[in-house]
């Protein structure tokens, strides 16, 4: 049998998705649920344990497909990204209407109607995917309305398949956001979920994890001894970690330093990070 990666194949000794049939060993094989996110974040798991670690989070209107649901936990696929783990079941609903925006600001709030001054009902982050079936307007503020009846600021949304021209941008766009291990949203984020959401906004999926993406996006660069062949956009890996340079000298990323989505000149990472872990594993120009 190959060799697959649990993190983006879904398989266990008792249970596998069926499309890996022959290819795994495991006593039974299923077809996968179609499901979709209906929670505004949800921690995909290691396990189904609520304190077991978070390797990654799906968004709201994320498509997944469930292999198992037992004791409120499912263990699911996400389809943009192929991540495999485990989700509070709570947390998903079905596919009732196609999708028709995303959320392109960093973060912003559902209300119960077409008036900011409500409660809000929600908070959704950037590339949270919703259906859009009115308009409203109150007080010279633009809303989208969802099928719920709730409503969103029309502004911080955008079509789907409108792209952003520059990654970097989006990227920079979540400085002063917090770290968090396994985070993947506006509201927590770390070192490879930046990227990945980043490149998302700007056309592009990617895979989830630093060793993924430094094994997949884009080409190998060779920056040169003094690192003088980088420019604005490309990656920079340590071992579990990556970094997008926003200009020659300088880059961003998400980093347990400053616990913060920070600019940090490439030298002083360098030396400050190459006192614990080394130096860089390699450059990456997507």
């Amino acid at each position: 049998m190959t060799a697959r990666d649990a993190r983006l194949h879904a398989f266990r000794s008792d249970l596998a998705d069926a499309r890996l049939k022959g290819e795994v060993v495991a006593d039974r094989f299923v077809a996968g649920r179609p499901a979709r996110i209906s929670a505004s974040v949800a921690d995909i798991r290691k396990a189904p344990r609520a304190d077991a670690g978070i390797n990654t989070q799906a968004l709201f209107g994320d498509d997944v497909l469930v292999f198992e649901d037992a004791e409120g936990w499912a263990w699911i696929q996400a389809e943009r990204d192929g991540y495999v783990g485990y989700v509070d079941a709570t947390m998903l609903g079905g596919r009732d209407h196609a999708p028709t925006h995303i959320v392109s600001v960093p973060r912003t709030f559902l209300y119960p109607g077409a008036d900011l001054r409500f409660p809000i009902a929600g908070r959704l982050s950037m590339g949270s995917t919703v259906t859009v079936t009115g308009s409203a307007e109150t007080r010279g503020t633009h809303y989208a309305v969802l099928p719920s009846g709730e409503a969103i600021i029309a502004a911080h949304l955008r079509p789907i398949g409108e792209v952003a021209a520059d990654y970097v941008a989006v990227a920079e766009a979540f400085l002063g956001t917090p770290y968090l291990w396994g985070g993947a949203s506006g509201f927590g984020i770390d070192c490879s979920g930046l990227v990945q959401l980043g490149m998302r906004m700007a056309g592009r999926d990617v895979l989830r994890d630093s060793d993924m993406q430094a094994a997949s996006i884009g080409e190998p660069l060779d920056p040169g001894p003094d690192h003088a062949g980088l420019r604005r956009g490309d990656l920079v890996f340590w071992k579990g970690h990556v970094a997008v340079m926003t200009d020659t000298e300088t880059m961003i990323h998400a980093n347990g330093h400053t616990m913060l989505v920070s600019r940090e000149g490439l030298k002083d990472a360098i030396a400050r990070i190459g006192y614990l872990y080394g130096g860089p594993t390699g450059f990456r120009r997507p």
